[in-house]
């Protein structure tokens, strides 16, 4: 696998945490295997089979009447007074971002597949996860305006992002398109709103906050994820589970603040999700990707530096990870340019130890196209450094 897709800084915020897609398996699918390092396994679910069975449990409140003797005085009845409940400011914040988001999310199915989308503009196109679609072309779209299916298309799908754009065949009248916030304007702490179709429940909502941002996680290529490397992702703890994938995490503005794609898992919980730690791709990134698909018909400016190599983690005697050995070099490529060889072991990029094909993506999602830097490796046990322009993948 290019070593310009697959990587991330071993983050030590997130050292020991599995990851697993909110895309997730249905009841009853095998396991995936387990991913890397900091594996945030992207894989895609299986449309659920189970009914969600909702059971409401109504609390019946009754008056208490007291009463005592003719000398005691006269036998009363208090009743509570009728007071209309009034909606907090919050409260009503909540509901308005609701009213004026909910109809641009919709819930996407291929042949056996389930996730959500947003729509992205009034002509039909729906920005969602890669590994979403998957390799299908083809999907029953449903929104939250209608019970009836749509039928859409593939326009393009970008997995070295986890990005995709579909379109709808035939935009229904009063599609509206989301509104899509600043990513550099996120703040730690803020309120956010995450929608999608979580287990299948359609058009479902749950609330936290951003817990952090600038993270950098690594999916698993188990089970359809697409193994990619994601900068800059946006870390909150509003729930996100198996069928969010693709959907939105809103601001209390009503703007589409991020793409929820990857809920952690703790291997101490088996597959369980560990709560609370949801990470979405930002709006900024989005755009930009899905600028370049509904004007293109697919990505020509990615914005990610490569190095240009096909690359595999090594060990050493210890059976520890000691760099990334170099397997194949892309002819013309930054590396290829550089004199990188296949046979060398890269151990650093820049000033950042590499042991992994994880560290050495992470490295690289750091830098853009055209930087400068430099990569330490060894050959034939003698150890060499080079300046490398990064080029784009």
């Amino acid at each position: 696998m290019p070593v310009s897709t697959d990587t991330a800084t071993e983050n030590p915020d997130l050292r020991g945490v599995r990851g697993r897609s909110p895309f997730g398996r249905a009841p009853g699918a095998g396991r995936a295997p387990r991913g890397d390092t900091l594996g945030m396994d992207a894989s895609r679910t299986r449309a659920p089979r189970l009914l969600a069975a909702l059971v409401c449990f109504a609390a019946l409140v009754t008056g208490c009447t007291g009463s005592g003797s003719a000398g005691e005085g006269e036998s009363t009845t208090r009743r509570a007074a009728a007071v209309p409940m009034q909606d907090s400011d919050l409260e009503s914040d909540y509901k308005r971002v609701i009213r004026d988001v909910l109809p641009s999310v919709v819930q996407i199915r291929g042949r056996g597949d389930l996730g959500s989308g947003v729509v992205y503009d009034g002509e039909g196109h729906i920005v969602t996860n890669a590994h979403v679609v998957g390799d299908e072309r083809t999907f029953r779209v449903t929104t939250a305006n209608s019970e009836d299916a749509l039928t859409a298309t593939l326009v393009s799908s970008y997995p070295q992002q986890d990005l995709a754009v579909i379109k709808l065949d035939k935009a229904p009248d009063g599609l509206k398109g989301a509104r899509f916030g600043d990513s550099t304007k996120v703040e730690v702490g803020q309120i956010v709103l995450a929608m999608g179709s979580p287990l299948g429940l359609s058009s479902s909502v749950t609330q936290g906050i951003v817990s952090a941002t600038g993270r950098t996680v690594t999916e698993s290529t188990g089970d359809g994820g697409t193994g990619a490397t994601l900068a800059n992702m946006v870390q909150t703890s509003a729930a996100i589970n198996p069928g969010n994938s693709g959907g939105a995490l809103v601001n209390l503005d009503g703007q589409v603040i991020g793409i929820p794609t990857l809920a952690a898992t703790d291997p101490g919980l088996g597959d369980d999700a560990a709560p609370g730690i949801g990470f979405a791709i930002p709006a900024s990134t989005v755009k930009t990707i899905a600028d370049q698909i509904v004007r293109d018909g697919r990505v020509t400016d990615s914005g990610r530096a490569a190095l240009g190599i096909t690359g595999r983690t090594v060990v050493n005697d210890s059976y520890q990870s000691a760099g990334v050995a170099v397997v194949e070099v892309m002819r013309g490529g930054a590396a290829d340019k550089a004199g990188i060889e296949p046979g060398d072991v890269i151990t650093k990029l820049g000033d950042t130890d590499i042991t992994t094909i994880t560290s050495l993506a992470g490295a690289l999602a750091a830098q853009k196209p055209g930087d400068r830097t430099t990569v330490t490796f060894t050959r034939n046990g003698d150890k060499r450094t080079v300046d490398v322009t990064l080029g784009e993948q």
